[in-house]
Parts: C-alpha cells; structure tokens; sequence
C-alpha cells in the first residue's frame, strides 16, 4: 500500500478514493477467506473500500488462491504466523483511509452490511468502535458479535455453571446479555474482532491491539480501553454477516486454554488491583470443578463423556499457562 497517497476504492464508487481499509487475516481457511470476498464485493456497494488480506504462512493455498481469485485484493503472504493481533497491526500500520474494517476471514457478508456499518459509524463519533450483528449459516442469532465486560459477578455464574443453565437470563449472562436478540441497537462493551469498525485516528490513538495476546481477548482490551477515553462502543443490527466462529482455531481443548488465558489478561489488567485475586481464584475454581466432573461422568464408559473428560484433563494439565495469562513479552 501506498505510503503517500489513499489507495483507490476496489468497491463502492469506481475511481473514487477509498475511505476505508477492510483488513482479512488468514490463516489455513482457502475457501472460507475465497467466499467472504466473494460476497464482500457483491454485497458492498456504496462504501469505498480497500481489501487487504494478509494470510499468516497458511499451509493450504490460501495466499496463491487469493491472488488468482481476486487479483484487485492487496495480498500480504506471510512466511510467519503473527497470530490475530500482530497482523491487523501490521496492516492498519500501513492504511491512509479514514476508517479501519477488521472482517474475519470466516464470515460472509450480508447485502448492504458495510454500507450500512460505515454510515452508522459515521453517525456515532461516540461510539468509536462499532459492529454489527452475526448469524450462523441456517440464519440462527449468533450472539457472538459483542459482549459485555468480564465482572467478578461474570465469572462467579460462569464458574458456578449459572450461565450454561441460563443462557437467556442477563441476570446469569452478563457477559452474555442474554436476553438480548441483537435486532436493536444498543451500547455494549465489547465489539468482536470479526467485525469491527473504528476510525483509523482512534485506532492510532490506541496504538491498535496490545500484542501480548496473540489470540482471543485483543479487541476486548482495545475496547475497554476505548471506553476508558469516554467511548462507547454500538451494535447495529442493520449491518449483519454471517460468522462461522473459530474455523482456524483448531482442536477445542487448545482454544478452551488460549481463551481462558486471554480472560485472566483482561482480568489482570482491566480489574481493580484487589479484586484479581478472587478473579484468579475463581478462574482456578473453573478448571478444578470441570476437570473433576468429567472424570466422574466418563466412568459410565460413553464415547461422548469419555472424549469430553479427556478435553478437561487437557484444559487443567495447562493451568499454570492460562493462569498466568499473556505477559508483555509474549
């Protein structure tokens, strides 16, 4: 990309030049990335765009797909895997646009969605960082799109296991809010990096995600720490995608411990400096009750339970990493 001028829009009005840079991480998903451009350039119409994606040294052809299939998509083929948060640093590094489009390589866009997310934000300078709402492939409300900050209260019912019994309580879903179908819009903490969209001069401001986590918890403390500067981040249901969720993240057990370990992060650097070790303790607690229990339910010899106990031991073998969370130098 260009260091001195904005690069051209390759969707939204031909010639114009681009106001945002849409920014795709790749890793290990060629047909995935392959249709979410697909229907980016077919769904985006008036927003004036520039598709930037950067594959993170994919083993499958990734890269050499992108550039046959789209050649107007600046490609950025990595011989390292910089995981989430380095990479979108890299490329936002780069951007002369006004505004910063973080889309997940495993998403389709809807008709419009751009569009419509970039004119709300630009009629929301408060909000600062926005998002939209997610569906599964059958059109089911997936509700990963935003959530709310982890609370001591958030960790006790996730631990106590008051949240899997409750998924639609906000009582027991905090996190979660779970009473919510995200067809309105609304003020939440957290907008997921699969979608979301901040101006690049905030973005600067930030100094863009906190490289210690290298995945899972980056755009939650890019958003608390937005809403330390008197942001507040929105959800609009007109500009809705469709999120697979994880589809390069790999086996469950070692996202279960890349996830709790960027929650102790968060904890450990967005919590009163008193409250972290009750967080901590509670987050043990978590491991402890889940290891245990799966290990009495996989005495009844099910394939099922016996697999689900395995996934636990695993989970509870890497406690001292996902206790210690990211550190600085990681």
């Amino acid at each position: 990309m260009s260091q001195t001028s904005i690069p051209p829009a390759l969707t939204g009005q031909p010639g114009a030049p681009a106001e945002l840079t849409v920014i795709i991480v790749s890793y290990n998903t060629r047909d995935l990335t392959l249709k979410c451009l697909e229907t980016l350039f077919e769904n985006t119409h008036e927003a004036r765009a520039h598709v930037v994606v950067l594959d993170n040294a994919s083993s499958d052809g990734s890269a050499e797909a992108v550039a046959e299939h789209f050649p107007q998509v600046e490609l950025i083929a990595s011989s390292e895997n910089h995981g989430f948060a380095k990479a979108n640093n890299l490329v936002a590094a780069e951007a002369k646009t006004d505004w910063l489009l973080l889309l997940n390589p495993d998403t389709e866009v809807h008709p419009r969605a751009i569009d419509n997310l970039l004119a709300f934000a630009k009629s929301r300078p408060l909000a600062g960082i926005t998002g939209g709402r997610t569906v599964f492939p059958d059109g089911s409300l997936n509700a990963a799109s935003c959530w709310m900050r982890i609370t001591p209260w958030s960790v006790f019912c996730i631990t106590t296991g008051l949240t899997a019994a409750f998924r639609g309580s906000v009582l027991f879903n905090p996190e979660g809010m779970g009473d919510w179908p995200r067809n309105t819009v609304r003020e939440v903490d957290i907008v997921v990096g699969c979608f979301l969209m901040i101006p690049r001069s905030l973005w600067d401001e930030l100094g863009g995600f906190d490289l210690k986590y290298f995945m899972y918890g980056e755009e939650a403390d890019l958003c608390l720490r937005a809403g330390a500067k008197g942001y507040r981040p929105a959800i609009t249901p007109d500009a809705q995608i469709m999120h697979l969720v994880g589809a390069s993240s790999g086996k469950v057990a070692r996202k279960t411990v890349m996830v709790a370990r960027a929650r102790v992060t968060l904890l450990r650097q967005h919590w009163p400096r008193w409250q972290v070790p009750l967080g901590l303790g509670m987050m043990w607690l978590w491991g402890a009750v889940r290891r245990g229990a799966s290990a009495v339910l996989a005495l009844s010899g099910s394939e099922r339970r016996r697999a689900n106990a395995g996934k636990w031991r695993e989970i509870w073998a890497a406690r001292k990493d996902w206790l210690t969370g990211y550190r600085d130098e990681a």
